[in-house]
């Protein structure tokens, strides 16, 4: 482990470089052999720096960050445990250089009217929403959309959006099913803290069945005022991020899946009440 010191004077430890690659490499599934092979480097060089008798460059790090496709977040890791400063930024979202982002983002959720549409975080803590978002978010008890809320725990916990999910089952499975490959591949603690949590709420098995001929989208058919929306969702990201923040961000857009559902979201936007 390397010492790292803080302003407040602290010494903490932080895992060495070749700790972390070669725990990288493991999670990614690949041996010395096939990493070398993508880094265009020896499995003796390779060897070398995960066992720490050798150090590697700032380029080798971002060389092997680039081939282990890790995120903007444990590239920086990496640099600062070989001894280098991050090269990614990380600026809060309401921080002067995040202006343009901001202003696009609006205008995605605005321009998504009268459908509802949220941007969240790696953790699924959300971040923006438009007004149409309150079609949920009516239905959810307000201690879940305290800040930093979370919408996977506001769509399955008992008192959010279960107890309206039709499909509650199918639903459940496809957002438990979409953050497990998550934790897999960040190897982050919290959202597999999250997972765990998601997976001990009540009210709906999870769905077994893989789908059928017809199947085109998994929806989420939410009961509502005696009516049933048909919902699906896209994910959209940013394209070339070069910010920590950004690059974690995503945003969840909201489709009517039949005529009905559209008909019904357009009414309600012209009359909320």
């Amino acid at each position: 482990m390397k010492p790292a010191t803080h302003d407040a004077g602290m010494t903490v430890s932080r895992p060495a470089v070749g700790v972390l690659l070669r725990d990288w490499r493991r999670r990614r599934r690949l041996s010395q052999l096939e990493l070398s092979i993508r880094a265009d480097i020896s499995t003796r060089h390779l060897s070398f720096l995960e066992t720490g008798r050798s150090s590697p460059s700032r380029e080798m790090v971002l060389q092997l960050a680039d081939r282990l496709d890790l995120a903007l977040r444990e590239r920086n890791r990496l640099l600062l445990a070989a001894g280098f400063a991050p090269v990614y930024s990380e600026n809060a979202l309401d921080a002067p250089p995040m202006t343009v982002i901001r202003s696009a983002i609006r205008q995605v959720l605005d321009g998504h009217e009268p459908y509802p549409a949220v941007v969240v975080d790696r953790s699924w803590n959300l971040v923006a929403a438009n007004e149409s978002l309150s079609v949920l978010t009516d239905l959810v008890a307000p201690r879940l959309l305290v800040p930093p809320a979370n919408v996977l725990r506001a769509s399955l916990h008992p008192n959010g959006l279960a107890p309206h999910i039709v499909n509650l089952g199918e639903w459940r499975s496809h957002l438990l099913h979409r953050l497990s490959r998550q934790v897999e591949f960040s190897g982050d603690p919290d959202l597999a803290d999250l997972e765990e949590e998601l997976r001990g709420y009540p009210g709906g098995e999870t769905h077994a069945s893989g789908p059928t001929a017809n199947d085109i989208v998994v929806p989420v058919r939410l009961r509502r005022g005696g009516r049933v929306l048909n919902l699906f969702t896209t994910l959209a990201t940013f394209g070339t991020p070069l910010d920590v923040t950004l690059s974690e961000l995503s945003i969840e857009s909201f489709y009517p899946a039949d005529e009905e559902t559209a008909r019904e979201l357009r009414t309600r936007r012209s009359d909320p009440s």
